[in-house]
C-alpha cells in the first residue's frame, strides 16, 4: 500500500489564513511576501479580494494607509468576481502591448529597470478594476509587470503638476471640492492645524 504525501498549502490559502487570523490589523507587504513564500503574493491578495470577496483594503482605499499596507476590515463578504480572461485574450493583450509593461516600459524576460534582481514578468491588469465596474474586455486590459502590479513602482507614473491638479479641482462641482478638502484634512491633519494657526 502506497502512502500519499500530504498536500502542502498554496500561497493563496496561506495568505487567506493569515488575513483571517489578523482581521482589522495592518499587515505589510514584507509580511505577506514571507507568508506566501512567492513573489506572486500581490496577485494572490488580489484574487482573495476580487475572486473570494475578502474585504481587503489598501492605501488606494483609505488615506491613512501607506503603500504596501493591507487590512482585512471585517469578515463581511464583498462582491466576488470569477476570473474570465481567456488564454487567447491574454495573448492578444500582451501582443498588442508589445510584451512590455504599460506603466514602466519594462520588457518581458529582461531584468527589471527598478529591481534588477528580478526578471520582468508580465500580467494582465484592469485599467478600471472589476470592483469598480471594469470589464474583462480588450479596451480595459493592459500588460503590467509584477513590480508595478505590486504597487512598488508608483513613482513610475507621470504625476500631474500641482497647477493642473488645482485647475481640475476648480472645475469640479462644489460637492467634489468639499470631498477633496475632507480628504486633504484627513491625510494631512498636522499641516492643516499649523496653517489654521497662522
Amino acid at each position: 500500500m502506497t502512502q500519499k504525501t500530504p498536500k502542502t498549502k498554496g500561497s493563496r490559502a496561506k495568505l487567506r489564513e493569515f488575513f483571517l487570523d489578523n482581521v482589522g490589523k495592518i499587515l505589510n507587504s514584507d509580511q505577506l511576501r514571507e507568508i506566501a513564500g512567492t513573489s506572486e503574493w500581490a496577485r494572490r491578495v488580489r484574487e482573495l479580494r476580487n475572486e473570494e470577496g475578502l474585504n481587503i483594503i489598501t492605501h488606494n482605499d483609505r488615506s491613512d494607509l501607506k503603500p504596501g499596507e493591507y487590512i482585512l476590515l471585517d469578515l463581511k463578504p464583498m462582491p466576488a468576481f470569477e476570473r474570465e480572461i481567456s488564454k487567447e485574450l491574454r495573448a492578444f493583450v500582451l501582443d498588442r502591448n508589445g510584451f512590455t509593461c504599460q506603466m514602466c516600459g519594462a520588457a518581458a524576460g529582461e531584468p527589471h529597470p527598478f529591481d534588477s534582481s528580478r526578471k520582468t514578468r508580465l500580467h494582465i491588469g484592469h485599467i478600471i478594476d472589476k470592483s469598480m465596474g471594469g470589464k474583462d474586455e480588450p479596451g480595459n486590459l493592459r500588460a503590467i509587470c509584477s513590480v508595478c502590479n505590486e504597487g512598488a513602482s508608483n513613482l513610475t507614473l507621470n504625476r500631474p503638476e500641482a497647477i493642473k491638479l488645482i485647475a481640475q479641482v476648480r472645475r469640479a462641482p462644489g460637492k467634489d471640492q468639499i470631498d477633496v478638502l475632507k480628504w486633504l484634512v484627513t491625510k494631512f491633519p498636522d499641516q492643516v492645524a499649523e496653517m489654521i494657526k497662522k
